[in-house]
């Protein structure tokens, strides 16, 4: 058996321990290096040459943006960000994913977790997940400007000794000017677009959602695989990007045309008709419990083929495992239509493949043209 092998990039020593034996506590991986600060960990990578590196943010020396950066520029690697839960660590982590790291572990606060334990299996699920993993897919040109963009700002930033406040004060200016937009609607009856996605899902969310309409006729929802305390910064980060308006959804409220709702971690989300009448709500619950994905795809989904039926476009895009695959078949089999990602552009082809397997697309597309197969779609709902 061939073992995925394994540099652990930590200044913490106790994280160092910890980490190591939690890896190599599955046969199929194995540590081959240790890194302690960012300069150390970029000549590891070129001598070493990892199939998986877990990478922590805070670093001496050279953080771990900056080293994110030259991994990704000098040696694409699949990397799992390791990051705290706090409101800074949540944003450096976005900012990390939208870089090209495919997925984060959240350590647990304070300075000793003796909790990082506990993560075992998230750990070793996510390492194996990330081994699987092609970085550096093909995008369209103007993602690529955009991650030029966003790593020129970042090594800038670095070098000033900043933080990426400007990003933020872009973001807040564009909410403060469209709130008053009078393309914000009830979304009284009519379409939706469901969306699905997780391992590599900030960069390809980030190639479709900017490339909608401002005045899109219709409400998006999504469930990204993110804990409790992500959800929220990403949809700000999204809304920063994206003429659409994009927003963390909220229990009870009405899905309004031309707003993109993300569904909160911690949570199921589902769609449901309103019992004053009027536009379809958010539902959010606890419900069903014992799945493995909070939120989960295939929930959103059957409640979007349920409700919306022939009026539901469907869009499952890179992730690993099968979440979301019989949902897209529950659409596609309520008249719905149905995309998914292509394994050209798919940093992980496994939840659409799983669906193309189960006969739930009608369409396979690269992320950089699932925009424009989503609107074809919805011209072909909305006549």
């Amino acid at each position: 058996m061939t073992q995925v092998r394994v540099l652990v990039v930590e200044d913490s020593a106790f994280m160092r321990r910890r980490l190591t034996s939690i890896i190599e506590s599955d046969p199929g991986l194995v540590v081959v290096g240790i890194a302690r600060n960012g300069e150390d960990a970029v000549e590891r990578v070129r001598e070493l040459q990892p199939d998986v590196i877990t990478l922590d943010i805070t670093m001496p020396r050279m953080d771990g943006l900056t080293v994110l950066i030259r991994i990704m520029m000098e040696c694409p690697t699949p990397t799992i960000i390791v990051s705290s839960l706090t409101q800074d660590g949540a944003s450096t982590t976005l900012e990390a994913l939208e870089l090209g790291a495919v997925d984060f572990v959240a350590k647990p606060s304070g300075t000793v977790s003796l909790d990082i334990d506990n993560q075992r299996e998230e750990i070793v699920a996510k390492i194996r997940g990330a081994a699987e993993a092609r970085v550096g897919r093909r995008r369209s040109s103007a993602s690529l400007r955009r991650q030029a963009g966003a790593i020129g700002r970042a090594e800038r930033s670095r070098q000033a000794g900043g933080d990426d406040v400007p990003s933020r004060l872009v973001g807040a200016r564009r909410v403060g000017a469209r709130a008053s937009s009078p393309t914000a609607r009830a979304a009284t009856a009519g379409a939706i677009i469901a969306i699905g996605v997780s391992t590599g899902g900030p960069q390809a969310l980030l190639e479709i959602l900017p490339s909608l309409p401002r005045c899109l006729p219709v409400p998006v929802v999504i469930v990204q695989h993110m804990p409790p305390a992500f959800t929220g910064p990403f949809a700000h980060r999204l809304d920063a990007a994206s003429a659409v308006s994009v927003k963390e959804a909220e229990h009870g409220e009405r899905l309004m045309a031309g707003t993109v709702y993300v569904g909160p971690g911690g949570y199921q989300m589902t769609v449901a008709k309103s019992v004053t009448g009027g536009a379809p709500r958010i539902r959010l619950s606890h419900r069903p419990r014992g799945l493995v994905f909070c939120p989960s795809v295939d929930v959103l989904f059957d409640s979007v083929a349920w409700l919306y039926g022939r009026s539901a476009v469907g869009v499952l895009l890179t992730g690993l495992g099968d979440d979301g695959a019989d949902g897209m078949v529950a659409i596609r089999r309520a008249g719905g239509a149905t995309i998914a990602e292509s394994d050209e552009t798919a940093v992980v082809f496994g939840m659409p493949r799983v669906a193309i397997e189960r006969g739930g697309a009608d369409v396979v597309a690269p992320v950089y043209q699932v925009a424009d197969r989503i609107l074809d779609a919805l011209r072909e709902k909305t006549r």
